[in-house]
């Protein structure tokens, strides 16, 4: 797999124009990051527009992180002046808490004013964090377009929420180019960058490294696996024999078991795991 990974449509280019012309428009940025890749799913491009803005910081999909983790990085996030909120955006789980203080925003901007003023807000974040599905939850209907994969969002929408509330969705916003290697590929892992950029089997691969160092546990519990071996392709070709992923000729079917582990990984079927650890 190349060291560097680039992607940047020409939509992204749109995206942070859009957000930069809005910013004044708005009271609160609600920030949606990935639980399970905390660092790398936080835009540096989305910091250097919203500067000091108010931030709410979502740690989206935490029912797929690490328990213990998600409480880590909710502290560590917190130390930072951010709001931070754990949330299951597709099941609304910390969707009540998130209201409750957008409400209490919005009073604390209507004190003292004889014409009230409703609280607007921003969601930002790279794409497939859950933005979308956490826009349905608060608004209470289907308003924006869902899907598992980055870049459904294509433009800008004000959607009105309870007690008159207004807020404008944007489309995902990824970074030109990720000179970190270890952070496209956690965003790889996650979905957040098109499977179609990126030689599946490879990046399946270099998951099963990451597991098999990190939550050995779950890969073999998963799987059935009698035990694990020091290299990747020798434990990607055990799933593949457990799950009957076999060719004519006994040959491994290595895109079966990759996009099998990909799958199962992004949907929590392996368990609850957090890439990146707390730094406390």
């Amino acid at each position: 797999m190349a060291e560097s990974i680039n992607w940047y449509p020409g939509h992204m280019k749109k995206t942070k124009d859009l957000i930069s012309e809005n910013l004044k428009l708005v009271d609160v940025a609600v920030e949606v990051i990935d639980a399970r890749i905390p660092v790398s799913s936080r835009n540096p491009v989305i910091d250097d527009i919203l500067k000091n803005k108010k931030r709410i910081v979502v740690l989206g999909k935490s029912d797929l992180a690490d328990e213990a983790e998600n409480e880590k990085w909710a502290r560590v996030l917190e130390k930072t002046g951010a709001t931070a909120m754990l949330m299951n955006c597709v099941a609304g789980t910390g969707v009540p808490r998130l209201l409750k203080l957008l409400a209490r925003m919005q009073a604390e901007k209507n004190i003292g004013r004889a014409r009230k003023r409703p609280l607007r807000l921003m969601i930002v974040g790279i794409p497939n964090v859950g933005k979308s599905s956490l826009i349905n939850r608060l608004v209470g209907k289907k308003s924006a377009m869902t899907g598992d994969r980055p870049g459904v969002t294509k433009g800008k929408q004000w959607l009105n929420l309870s007690d008159g509330i207004q807020l404008l969705d944007t489309p995902g916003i990824l970074w030109p180019k990720f000179e970190d290697r270890t952070t496209g590929l956690h965003l790889a892992f996650c979905g957040s960058i098109k499977d179609e950029i990126l030689d599946r089997g490879d990046l399946a691969l270099e998951l099963v490294a990451v597991l098999q160092e990190k939550y050995p546990g779950l890969l073999v519990e998963r799987y059935r696996l009698d035990g694990l071996c020091d290299a990747p392709l020798e434990n990607m070709e055990s799933i593949a024999l457990k799950r009957g992923f076999i060719l004519s000729g006994k040959r491994i079917d290595y895109e079966r078991a990759s996009r099998a582990l990909l799958d199962e990984f992004r949907s929590g079927a392996i368990g609850r795991i957090t890439l990146e650890g707390s730094p406390t």
